[in-house]
């Protein structure tokens, strides 16, 4: 065989044809590879998100179950109102046998014949007998027996309303602020009486902190009708309703009060203290007064300057308040929970806040458009 030839089994030199065409076919082959890896890597990273994707779904219901299971953990408060009726009243007005303009009889009958359904003279340490005004009282008015309980510290006044006594309470001191508050809630305490603190912003007497340490005390003053109580605070002073809400977020179960602290009932104005400028509305079953007292200290009542409510309804996760329509008179009615934070606010009637998380309280205030307000107290809630 000639060097040249080649054997049957051995491949010869390739043609520049067949390279050429070998090449253009590798370059096709080539070209489909580069195709295949980037329609591989688009899928691959496709995929990778669609994983990424549904296992955060799966992370945010995991969690969402949880908090929900969580938050579901707690509900409101609630109490029987089956039967109960709502009664108007006021615990804090004078009267000439302490520092007021009227008479005891004049004063209980303004209060009747303006609509309310109970009283309480609280004269500056003079209890007044409502054995003597008997005829006034009937089925459709009560007095119940107080006393302001006046003592001070320093120059800090300590005025602290016992109602519903039994015998008159004699005004107690002690070495420090706190202590000659605590002793005449104390004193109010041992003759069977509910005491509540009366405007703390009178004379700058005390604040939010020495309020913290009382214990055994239930009922605060948010209103109070007279010019000099300094409501809303100033300067470096919290108003009373900011008071209110310190006390609640650190635990203490307070209810918040209106009132008028009627002095003058002869003259009528902007600088003296009249009449009808605050009361409480009472929810009970008859026209008692050891009905009415026990569910102040329960709660079961609202504040007002001005503004009636019809019912306020609470189940395990709903609080609704249904206003009484006055006129063509707007509202506004907002939910605040722990350290006065505005939860939610509607203009809607009934106004209705439904329970979403863990707050330790939930209260409302509602305003109209004339400038009047209602308190409605805090209710609480509870891990099931």
């Amino acid at each position: 065989m000639r060097s040249d030839e080649t054997s049957p089994g051995t491949p010869g030199p390739l043609s520049p044809r067949f390279t050429e065409n070998a090449r253009f076919h590798r370059g096709i082959c080539l070209t489909r590879t580069q195709t295949w890896d980037e329609n591989t890597r688009e899928n691959l990273l496709r995929a990778k998100n669609t994983v990424l994707i549904a296992s955060l779904v799966i992370t945010v219901f995991f969690v969402s179950a949880s908090l929900a299971a969580q938050f579901s953990r707690f509900r409101f408060e609630t109490h029987d109102t089956t039967g109960m009726a709502w009664f108007k009243g006021n615990t804090h007005t004078h009267t000439l046998e302490s520092d007021g303009d009227s008479p005891p009889e004049e004063v209980a009958t303004w209060y009747k014949e303006n609509g309310y359904d109970f009283l309480v003279l609280s004269d500056h340490n003079v209890l007044t007998n409502p054995a003597i005004l008997s005829h006034i009282v009937d089925e459709t008015f009560i007095l119940i027996p107080g006393e302001e309980v006046t003592s001070s510290f320093e120059d800090s006044s300590v005025h602290i309303n016992g109602i519903n006594i039994n015998t008159l309470v004699i005004p107690q001191t002690a070495e420090t602020l706190v202590g000659t508050i605590q002793k005449n809630v104390d004193a109010i305490r041992e003759v069977e009486g509910a005491p509540h603190i009366n405007h703390p912003n009178f004379g700058w007497s005390f604040g939010a902190e020495e309020l913290a340490q009382v214990e055994n005390n239930r009922l605060l003053e948010i209103y109070n009708g007279h010019p000099a109580v300094h409501n809303n605070g100033g300067g470096d002073a919290l108003g009373l309703e900011a008071i209110w809400d310190y006390l609640l977020t650190r635990g203490k179960r307070i209810y918040g009060i209106a009132v008028d602290d009627a002095h003058d009932f002869q003259t009528i104005g902007r600088d003296h203290s009249n009449p009808g400028r605050g009361w409480v509305t009472v929810r009970a079953r008859s026209l008692d007064a050891y009905e009415i007292v026990t569910h102040l200290e329960e709660g079961l009542f609202y504040a007002s300057t001005g503004v009636d409510l019809d019912d306020i309804r609470v189940s395990d996760r709903r609080l609704e308040i249904r206003i009484r329509q006055r006129g063509n008179f707007k509202y506004l009615t907002r939910f605040i929970g722990a350290g006065g934070k505005v939860l939610s606010e509607t203009p809607e009637n009934p106004a209705v806040f439904e329970l979403r998380g863990p707050e330790v309280y939930v209260r409302a205030v509602v305003y109209d458009s004339g400038g009047w307000r209602a308190w409605v107290q805090p209710v609480f809630t509870v891990s099931n």
